[in-house]
């Protein structure tokens, strides 16, 4: 009896044993959980502009809130606006969070802007078959020339160099990047001090970056990044629409999209529908336009080629049409430029010679055949009166005797027989009217 108290003893103190350590390795998990470093990870991608800037200072704020350990921006830009790209650089240096900056995936660049965006990262890397360079202030109409490029290279020059200042990178090749616009590769950048380390992924670069120092808001701040979890931040719905909004193909549609619709509007006065799209297209165009550098002398060039277009349908032959799309090729091959003054940061902005094509095309076709048919049909002579419904058949309705109701090509009309009564359902022949009163008999009778 003792020996079974005694096994019962050791089982029920074995069992409370193993619920201890159960307890307790939980307990060590979820510490260990909870105490895990954070990476918060952000994407720039495409043209540099206030949409982006906006993202990137969410991004950072967020990081400052949850208390990541790091922030890492992926990068692949050609450029964009150098306010922009000003206020980027200083949110990086007022961040409270450490920025890694890492040019990927293969084949992206770290172009224009993107040279200034990385020099200023904490920490930078690239990955394989990646580039980075070419800053130069750059030109339609062929190299800038006089006060103008002095200062804006000056400035420049003196902008980058204080960066690579503060974040110890090579300042003499920041300068060599906006003075003579030289792009380097991955490993080039490395050797030359440009970036801290090339990476294949982003967990290899969360693996390089730990346990390095940096200077975060004048303070040594060792980063501890190996193993982190990592949070996607990505556009909200606006910021990705706005951002793709201000892409010059989308500028370009936009603008062709909401004048042919005003112009269905003007031809179909009352349609509605057509002006809606209009001034929607139209007004998002001029978000855009306003957003990149336009030349407003080809905007001018290609609303007269679509006027000309108008404009043909109305004459005899093809001259303006040729002219219209001579025209609208011309304005839309011109409708972007450097800024004004020019700037380092900005990329070479132009529409694909594709788009414009096919929307010219489009164009076309859109006045020869939909505008040019109703235009055509509003030039036919409209029949009015009773004279159609001369002899024309129809089928009693109801009893003609003498009055009743006819149906002719799909009417209703009071009719009087002329020989009643006419049954409903017989057939009979418009002879004459009086007034909207008709006057029949039955068919086939002379």
């Amino acid at each position: 009896m003792n020996k079974k108290r005694d096994r019962r003893t050791r089982v029920v103190l074995l069992a409370l044993w193993l619920a201890v350590a159960s307890f307790s390795l939980t307990t060590a998990w979820l510490h260990a959980q909870s105490n895990a470093p954070q990476v918060d990870v952000g994407t720039i991608n495409g043209v540099i502009d206030p949409f982006t800037e906006g993202y990137i200072e969410r991004v950072i704020n967020l990081a400052r809130e949850d208390g990541a350990s790091a922030i890492v921006f992926q990068l692949d830009t050609p450029g964009g606006s150098l306010d922009a790209t000003r206020q980027i650089i200083e949110q990086f240096f007022d961040s409270p969070v450490p920025i890694i900056v890492y040019v990927a995936p293969s084949g992206a660049r770290a172009g224009s802007a993107g040279v200034f965006i990385t020099y200023a990262a904490h920490l930078a890397a690239m990955a394989p078959g990646t580039n980075i360079g070419a800053a130069s202030p750059v030109s339609l109409t062929g190299d800038l020339t006089g006060t103008e490029q002095t200062k804006v290279m000056n400035d420049s020059a003196a902008l980058i160099r204080s960066i690579a200042t503060q974040r110890g990178r090579n300042a003499q090749w920041g300068e060599d990047a906006v003075r003579n616009a030289v792009a380097i590769t991955d490993q080039e950048a490395l050797q030359k001090g440009v970036i801290n380390f090339i990476a294949t992924d982003l967990n290899a670069v969360l693996n390089q970056a730990h346990g390095r120092t940096v200077k975060v808001q004048n303070q040594d701040v060792t980063l501890n990044t190996r193993g982190a979890s990592i949070r996607q931040v990505g556009m909200n719905f606006f910021e990705e629409f706005f951002h793709i909004l201000l892409d010059p193909n989308i500028a370009l549609i936009l603008l062709n999209i909401g004048t042919l619709a005003l112009i269905v509007e003007v031809y179909n006065p009352g349609a509605v529908i057509p002006a809606v799209v209009g001034i929607i297209c139209l007004t998002l165009a001029a978000v855009a336009l306003f957003g990149l550098p336009t030349n407003w002398a080809a905007v001018i060039l290609i609303v007269a080629g679509i006027a000309m277009m108008v404009l043909d349908i109305k004459v005899t032959g093809f001259a303006l049409t040729i002219g219209g799309i001579i025209a609208f090729l011309l304005g839309a091959f011109f409708l972007f430029r450097p800024l004004t003054p020019p700037e380092p940061t900005a990329p070479n902005v132009s529409v694909s010679p594709f788009v414009i094509g096919g929307l010219a095309l489009f164009s076309a076709l859109f006045f020869t055949l939909i505008i040019g048919a109703a235009v055509r049909s509003r030039n036919v002579p409209v029949i009015t009166g009773i004279a159609p419904y001369m002899g024309a058949g129809g089928v009693a309705r109801t009893l003609l005797n003498p009055q009743g109701t006819v149906l002719v090509k799909s009417e209703e009309w009071t009719a009087v027989a002329e020989d009643p009564p006419i049954q409903p359902g017989e057939r009979i022949q418009v002879i004459s009217a009086d007034g909207l009163t008709l006057r029949v008999r039955r068919a086939g009778k002379n």
